[in-house]
């Protein structure tokens, strides 16, 4: 399969036209949520351009500090990042990691909150379902890549993997679990449940109660994904992958209970917070 479209010189890679696609997508449904809302549709396209960079750096650096075990075999480990710049930054050749991506993202929406004045949990409540369809649509790149991929399967929906991009153990098995559909599926469904969060229960749950709900399904299915996965990332001898996530749930679960505590353990309601757009509410 060929890496993408030549123009000239020019070659515009399908990795990085699926992620663009995923961030248009993912924008456009903030927007519509926020509009839903009431809210200042302005924030979503002034804030996407910080959380697109904080994104991808955050992705890249993940990548960089937790590559896979294939390719610490090749020697292409953390050091080599580190003292080979330009590899480091050649994004269009795969290599983003979810849990950074994430993180990177939360963290520059987070920063231009506080430039802004508006509230982080709010607005991580609006953004997190077109996360969730933004990461559906972008680990199809990992398809073009032919990465993220699973065990070896003869399962009716198994893709075939070219020689070239199979582990060397694995090199007379041709056809492998897709992880990254797999994961596109759950996306697409979280992203689902997600919405529905967001208008069932607009009246029960408190800034931010969605986006710690995000931050407890997908890492609790990714967890439990990382069993499938070959080419795991370890550090230390641990899956830094799975290790991570199961952290990320716990702490997410834990901070919902918390938030609640006076509803769920004396049945009194929480107030609920006034103007909610201009004071900002970034409590866990």
């Amino acid at each position: 399969m060929a890496e993408g479209i030549k123009i000239g010189p020019l070659t515009l890679n399908y990795y990085g036209m699926i992620i663009m696609a995923g961030v248009i997508a993912a924008a456009v449904l903030s927007y519509i949520e926020a509009k839903r809302r009431g809210l200042d549709t302005d924030i979503v396209w002034d804030s996407l351009p910080w959380v697109v960079i904080g994104g991808v750096i955050g992705a890249r650096i993940w990548h960089i500090l937790t590559p896979p075990a294939s390719m610490v075999e090749q020697g292409v480990t953390t050091w080599y990042y580190l003292t080979h710049p330009l590899d480091a930054i050649a994004i269009w050749r795969g290599g983003l990691g979810i849990p950074g991506a994430v993180a990177g993202g939360a963290l520059a929406l987070y920063l231009y909150s506080r430039k802004r004045n508006f509230s982080f949990m709010l607005w991580a409540d609006i953004i997190v379902p077109g996360l969730a369809l933004a990461q559906a649509i972008g680990r199809w790149g990992n398809f073009v890549n032919q990465e993220v991929y699973g065990s070896p399967s003869n399962l009716p929906w198994a893709i075939t993997i070219d020689p070239r991009h199979r582990l060397p153990e694995f090199i007379d098995q041709a056809t492998y679990h897709p992880l990254f559909l797999y994961e596109s599926i759950f996306n697409l469904l979280n992203m689902g449940l997600l919405l529905w969060l967001n208008r069932k229960y607009s009246d029960k749950l408190k800034e931010g109660d969605v986006f710690l709900s995000y931050l407890i399904t997908y890492p609790v299915f990714r967890f439990f994904l990382e069993f499938l996965r070959l080419d795991n990332s370890f550090v230390g001898g641990v899956n830094a992958n799975q290790t991570f996530m199961l952290v990320i749930a716990l702490f997410a679960a834990g901070s919902i209970v918390w938030r609640h505590r006076e509803k769920l353990f004396s049945g009194k309601s929480t107030p609920e917070t006034d103007d909610v757009q201009s004071k900002p509410n970034d409590d866990l």
